[in-house]
């Protein structure tokens, strides 16, 4: 044990990620790993944290984020860190930045990530990769290369299944990405550009994950009426692959479904005897996407996000703007595209019994680049520890931190992260569970979170007294 650390965190009570039971103790740290931890009180630091009366856990591991281009435009990464993120699943939902052989022209949904294309500028996905070496985020990153990416990039027109041979090219690339650093593949079937692909396609596109030690993540095909058979086609991939999957966001979408996840989530559970499946979701009521026509229908209420010919409009619920320019759903939709919105179409049960089940991890699903985002994407995490823990006593502490962190570690193959353990990258965050909430609301999504109060990356204190640091450690992680 050295004479002195690089940092302790002092008198905190630690809860591990692993579920474990919380106790009381010190945390050293040195050269970006956990050091030691224990009764430290003899021991000696360049630098210290008073935790006393204070919670102190791994950094938080978003299990689901579109935080692609965040990572470069945003470096300091303050709608995650503020919240005790440390590490981003990137590339969700088939939408990743890269690879762009052929520039992009953004079709909903991949202009969540920029609406105009500059920033899909990567011709590889090596390429990218290398830019978030040379030019760290405050968090880590481990990224997935997305579906309707490569199908924009490979086939002339989107509403039909690739034929072999733009099959053969998304598998090149794919396999390209995989080499790169990329730990899988996700894809989003509900979403036009990927809607017409057969599951036949998604198979052949994700073959390389089966050699390439890789995961497949998906936004199933529907999420509402044909939920149980869009569960289905995700297991049959996983098998034919060999691979894990994880199901993102689970949820069951519309006024008619709700109530489904009692349905859902034994049928999971099921097939999770048989094959490697995790899940994740975010801890709200409401989803948020592009606008269209067909999600307002379910929905019983619709907020505009962002707008591009009328950004004036962003925050406004679609009701609204209806009365404001005389016109019908359908008319006002036509008249604000591009753009994006919030529905409110799930039940508060369905959330709860998915949040409460034993294998979800947390992700936030939020979209960093939309005028009013979603409340989401600052305050997730706080939420899960605030509201759903304290408040509703929905789980203990320790299994909302381990949802946060161990899990989804174990989930994704992030070697040495997710837990507090000597030998461990040193990514924690030390909050006050007495306080720990989100500030952001739909009002003000803009928020950073109550009750942090550090925020550790590699060793390297990114967020603390409620601001950023500037200190950027993140790495690009790779999947074991």
């Amino acid at each position: 044990m050295p004479g002195r650390y690089d940092l302790l965190i002092r008198g905190g009570t630690v809860i591990d990620g692993t579920r474990a039971p919380r106790y009381a103790a010190d945390v050293a740290i040195e050269d970006g790993r956990i050091a030691a931890i224990g009764d430290l009180k003899n021991a000696r630091a360049d630098a210290e944290i008073d935790a006393s009366g204070k919670i102190v856990a791994p950094g938080f591991i978003d299990a689901h984020t579109h935080d692609d281009r965040l990572l470069l435009s945003g470096p300091d990464m303050a709608p995650k860190a503020s919240q005790g993120v440390t590490t981003v699943v990137a590339g969700n939902c088939g939408i990743s930045l890269a690879p762009a052989p052929q520039g992009m022209r953004p079709v909903p949904p991949l202009d969540l990530l920029d609406a105009d294309g500059g920033w899909f500028r990567f011709p590889t996905f090596a390429a990218y990769v290398e830019e978030l070496r040379a030019k760290p985020a405050a968090t880590n990153c481990a990224l997935l290369v997305g579906h309707s990416t490569l199908r924009v990039q490979t086939m002339d027109k989107l509403e039909r299944p690739a034929n072999a041979k733009e099959i053969g090219r998304m598998r090149e690339l794919t396999d390209a990405a995989l080499a790169a650093g990329a730990i899988g593949v996700s894809t989003g079937l509900w979403y036009e550009p990927a809607a017409a692909a057969t599951t036949e396609e998604v198979i052949e596109v994700c073959r390389p994950l089966s050699k390439r030690n890789g995961l497949y993540c998906t936004h199933m095909r529907d999420e509402g009426d044909r939920v149980m058979e869009s569960l289905e086609e995700t297991f049959r991939i996983g098998r034919e692959l060999g691979v894990p999957v994880v199901v993102s966001h689970h949820k069951v979408m519309g006024r008619s479904n709700h109530g489904r996840s009692s349905e859902t989530l034994p049928l999971i559970e099921a097939r999770m005897r048989e094959q490697a499946i995790g899940l994740d979701c975010y801890p709200y009521c409401a989803a948020s996407t592009i606008l269209s026509i067909s999600r307002a229908r379910i929905a019983t209420r619709v907020l505009v996000t962002w707008s591009k010919p009328h950004p004036e409009l962003a925050g406004m619920d679609l009701s609204d703007i209806e009365k404001k320019l005389g016109l019908s759903a359908e008319q006002a939709i036509a008249k604000l595209l591009p753009a994006g919105a919030v529905y409110f179409a799930m039940d508060e049960t369905d959330v709860q019994r998915i949040l409460a089940f034993a294998s979800t991890m947390v992700g936030s699903d939020g979209l960093p680049h939309d005028a009013a985002p979603h409340p989401r994407l600052w305050g997730t995490f706080p939420r899960v520890l605030g509201h759903y823990s304290r408040g509703l006593n929905l789980f203990p502490l320790e299994t909302a931190v381990h949802k946060m962190t161990g899990l989804t570690a174990r989930t994704f193959g992030l070697k040495d992260r997710g837990v507090l353990k000597e030998g461990y990258a040193a990514d924690v965050t030390v909050f006050d569970a007495g306080t720990v909430d989100e500030a952001a609301t739909f009002a003000r999504p803009i928020q950073p979170a109550k009750g942090i109060e550090a925020v550790i990356v590699n060793g390297a204190i990114v967020w603390r007294e409620g601001k950023s640091t500037g200190a950027r450690p993140g790495q690009v992680l790779s999947r074991t």
